[in-house]
């Protein structure tokens, strides 16, 4: 168990520090002051400075950071971050996010370097007893387009998709080359003998692809899709009130998850693919929430540096860099409290 909890800090360390090392490259590829490349936080056990960087190990390895010289505050510097066009300021800010998510598709490429096969969203056959077979409902060779509005990507989709329905759902299918609409199907959780058992299925079974390069690629490229739609999925659900701040899950919970899959993976080869799967799926997460445009975080930074250029074009002037800087820091402060809600829901579940 402490080794998977070893391991789930040091995956999120990696993940912070590769999110910062976007920032430092494009920042020093666009010709940015960067005072401080850091890996790790707290106080320093190693540091050298080359050039105008001090690069710099501590001893915390929970993350690092990117100082830029005129970030946060005023500079004379041709080369600080507050002197550079507008397009190179966003390039930088939205350059973390963009590593997170490379490194979640790099991750689900590595998952699926060995696999043989993939289901896809054609059916197959059904179950014995399935009530829905026939023109007005789902035939075999049907390719499932979309549930309620939302495009399935992949044949794992389908579950979840059909998990957030109601008693019925809204299906577009592809059915010899032409899309046909099938609404208030009642498509839902039923009992069905398997292997003698009688379990809870939607009674699909779905065709197999070989797992060719080219097919590997695009289920690499679909599945980190599908992370992006799983983080709006959870937003639009904690926005409408079907989930609440005490089903969010912060560091602390996600570390007792993943050591907690870990330990109870059959076997180490298992263990270590299920963390990979939770690991692309963090970074994903990462990348997508930091480019939400709230304060404090990259994407509120992107949203008034356009908010800026907009007031710059329309009234010939600048909006006085200290106001962003007041809500930026409510906004961090606002921040910390939701960490800390957060952080002691995670506590009070795993404890109880």
């Amino acid at each position: 168990m402490l080794v998977y909890i070893l391991i789930a800090l040091l995956l999120f360390g990696v993940l912070v520090a590769v999110h910062e090392f976007g920032h430092f490259a494009t920042a020093k590829l666009l010709g940015v002051r960067v005072n401080e490349f850091a890996i790790g936080m707290g106080p320093a056990l190693w540091k050298r400075q080359r050039s105008e960087t001090q690069y710099s190990l501590r001893a915390f390895p929970v993350g690092g950071y990117c100082a830029m010289e005129g970030e946060d505050d005023d500079s004379d510097d041709p080369k600080a971050f507050g002197a550079q066009p507008v397009w190179k300021r966003l390039i930088i800010l939205c350059a973390g996010a963009f590593m997170n998510f490379i490194v979640g598709l790099l991750l689900v490429m590595l998952l699926y370097a060995g696999e043989k096969s993939f289901a896809t969203p054609v059916i197959a056959d059904f179950m014995d007893g399935f009530p829905l077979v026939g023109e007005q409902g789902l035939m075999a060779g049907d390719r499932i387009v979309s549930i309620d509005g939302e495009r399935v990507y992949l044949a794992s989709d389908i579950s979840l998709l059909l998990s957030r329905a109601g008693d019925s759902v809204d299906l577009v299918v592809k059915r010899d080359g032409q899309k046909v609409e099938l609404t208030d199907l009642p498509l839902t959780l039923r009992e069905y003998d398997v292997n003698g058992q009688q379990l809870q299925r939607y009674g699909l079974y779905f065709e197999t692809e070989d797992a060719t390069v080219w097919a590997k690629l695009r289920n690499s490229w679909l599945n980190a899709v599908d992370f992006v739609r799983l983080v709006r999925l959870s937003l639009t659900d904690l926005l409408s009130g079907s989930a609440g701040v005490k089903d969010l899950t912060g560091p602390i919970g996600i570390v007792d998850t993943i050591a907690q899959v870990g330990s109870q993976s059959a076997t180490v080869s298992v263990a270590v693919r299920n963390i990979l799967y939770f690991g692309a799926l963090i970074a994903v997460n990462l990348a997508v929430m930091n480019l939400l445009p709230l304060p404090a975080l990259d994407g509120g930074r992107v949203f008034f540096l356009l908010v800026n250029a907009l007031w710059l074009l329309v009234f010939r002037k600048k909006i006085n860099p200290k106001y962003e800087g007041y809500i930026h820091f409510a906004g961090l402060l606002a921040l910390l409290a939701l960490m800390a809600v957060v952080a002691f829901n995670d506590l009070v579940r795993i404890f109880s």
